[in-house]
C-alpha cells in the first residue's frame, strides 16, 4: 500500500489534508495491455460508470452551494435518495467486466477514467500518431452530471475535463470486435467512437 495526497480546495481547514491508499498488482508479461498495439481504425467501448467516482468534489460542492441546496436534500431526479447520497455512490469496481472482455475478444488499450476526464485519460493509453474522436451522444451522460452542469452553470468542457460523464472506463479493441465486446462489457456498454490519424481527444 503505497499512500497519495489529494487536493480539495475550499474543504479541509488549515493544517488538514486528504490520504487515500491504493493496491498494486503484477502481471505476467505476455498479458500486459499497454496500448502499443492500438492502431487507427479500433473501436471504443464505454463502460458505465456509477457516478463520479471520487473525482469533481469541489465543483459538485459548489454546484451545490449555487443552487442553494443541501446535501441532505432528495436528488431532483430521484426522490428516493439524497444529493449527498448520490455524489457518495461508490465507483463500480471493472475487474469482472474486463475478464469477460479479455476472453471475448482483443483487449488492445484499457483506461480508467479518473480526474481529467476523457481529454486527459485516453490519450494516455495511445501510440505516438494516433488520437480518438469520441462521441458524446453515444452514451446517456447521466441525471447527477445534468444536475451538476446545470446548477452550477458548468461549461461542457470544464464537465468533460472534470467529470468521468458517465463513463468510468474505456476499451479499445479492433472494429471487427466490437459487437463481441459491447455483448461482453456488461449493461450500459456501448461503441462510442474510433481511434484515428492525428492526436487528443475530439468530442462531437
Amino acid at each position: 500500500m503505497h499512500p497519495q495526497t489529494a487536493e480539495m480546495p475550499g474543504f479541509y481547514a488549515p493544517g488538514e489534508y486528504d490520504v487515500a491508499g491504493f493496491a498494486v498488482g503484477s502481471v505476467k508479461q505476455a498479458d500486459v495491455i499497454d496500448g502499443t498495439r492500438i492502431a487507427a481504425g479500433d473501436a471504443i467501448i464505454a463502460l458505465p460508470s456509477t457516478g463520479v467516482h471520487s473525482n469533481g468534489f469541489s465543483l459538485a460542492r459548489a454546484a451545490v452551494k449555487r443552487a442553494g441546496a443541501s446535501l441532505t436534500d432528495p436528488a431532483p431526479w430521484d426522490a428516493g435518495t439524497t444529493l449527498g447520497a448520490a455524489l457518495l455512490t461508490p465507483t463500480k469496481l471493472y475487474v469482472g467486466d474486463l475478464k469477460k472482455l479479455r476472453a471475448a475478444c482483443d483487449v488492445k488499450g484499457l483506461v480508467h477514467v479518473t480526474g481529467g476526464g476523457l481529454p486527459e485519460n485516453v490519450p494516455r493509453v495511445l501510440p505516438d500518431g494516433l488520437g480518438v474522436t469520441i462521441r458524446t451522444g453515444a452514451w446517456a451522460r447521466g441525471p447527477l452530471f445534468e444536475w451538476i452542469q446545470a446548477a452550477g452553470g458548468v461549461a461542457d468542457s470544464e464537465m468533460y475535463r472534470t467529470f468521468n460523464m458517465g463513463v468510468g472506463m474505456i476499451v479499445i479493441v479492433p472494429a471487427g470486435e466490437a459487437a463481441a465486446a459491447v455483448s461482453a462489457g456488461g449493461a450500459g456498454a456501448v461503441v462510442v467512437g474510433e481511434v484515428v490519424v492525428g492526436e487528443g481527444v475530439e468530442l462531437v
